[in-house]
């Protein structure tokens, strides 16, 4: 059910679909609606949350408590449907490629467009996604299987806790990559750049030490091959907001399908600490 690909337009490496308004268009139209790994690789990717404000304090404390899964980019007002500092023409309720919508903490539907659903009372909250340092990976040589397969990563829910905010709480969500050893130590020192998406992995090795008994049986995304000479290496993952929704059980809620991100015009240099 996590999974999303086998719906993305061929040659998605072309240029056309490393810019990343001619990809919302694309999205836009309903000609994209699987995982967005891999398109305008340049560009800061959001996972996506949409609650009525009712919940938004709560929410927003729960982020402001677990930065590493829930380090957030943007949050809009009441009712606004655009998202002027993530990109001129981003409108949220058309501009993800699947959506999740959620009733009282269960999983409903995935349409490709929410407009239909919006309500005034609704706030978005676009939160840091690990595709966004995965360009610095690549462009440091590392190799990434998930993007070389045209999968989207795969991504399992831990045992680590994560910290409550009123009715939010629940596992941390982490998503794995898995890498050799001397890679794996210059992953560590590249996205530990990257604090707004995720920063350094919460975890290297044993899957079993943080609650994953099976790395073949993803949660989310798609299972990736992990090598005799590889460490599967795990980042904190914005899909952790889903697991404590699903806790929370709201009477209504819209998050993006995992993998499925919005892409904004930030590019991914800007997010780097340093």
């Amino acid at each position: 059910m996590g999974s999303t690909s086998g719906f993305a337009p061929q040659g998605a490496g072309s240029k056309a679909l490393q810019d990343p308004a001619q990809v919302r268009q694309m999205i836009r139209k309903g000609d994209w609606t699987a995982h967005t790994s891999g398109a305008a690789q340049a560009h800061v990717q959001g996972n996506v949350v949409i609650l009525p404000e009712a919940f938004a304090n709560d929410f927003l404390r729960y982020c402001q408590r677990n930065p590493k899964p829930c380090p957030l980019l943007a949050v809009s007002e009441p009712g606004q449907p655009l998202l002027p500092t993530l990109g001129r023409d981003i409108d949220i309720r058309t501009d993800v490629p699947r959506y999740r919508v959620w009733r009282e903490g269960e999983l409903v539907e995935q349409p490709t467009d929410i407009t239909s659903l919006w309500r005034d009372d609704l706030v978005t909250f676009v939160i840091g996604c690990s595709f966004s340092f995965e360009q610095a990976l690549l462009e440091a040589g590392l190799p990434l299987r998930h993007v070389a397969e045209g999968r989207n990563v795969a991504m399992y829910r831990s045992n680590i806790a994560t910290e409550a905010a009123g009715p939010f709480s629940g596992p941390m969500v982490v998503s794995m990559r898995p890498l050799r050893a001397p890679d794996a130590i210059r992953a560590i020192q590249i996205t530990s750049r990257f604090p707004a998406v995720h920063g350094a992995p919460v975890h290297i090795g044993d899957p079993a030490l943080i609650g994953i008994a099976d790395l073949s049986k993803p949660d989310y995304g798609d299972a990736v091959a992990v090598l005799p000479d590889e460490l599967p290496v795990f980042w904190a993952c914005g899909v952790t907001p889903q697991a404590a929704i699903a806790q929370a059980r709201p009477a209504f809620c819209i998050t993006h399908a995992p993998g499925a991100m919005l892409i904004t015009d930030l590019f991914n240099h800007q997010l780097a600490s340093f």
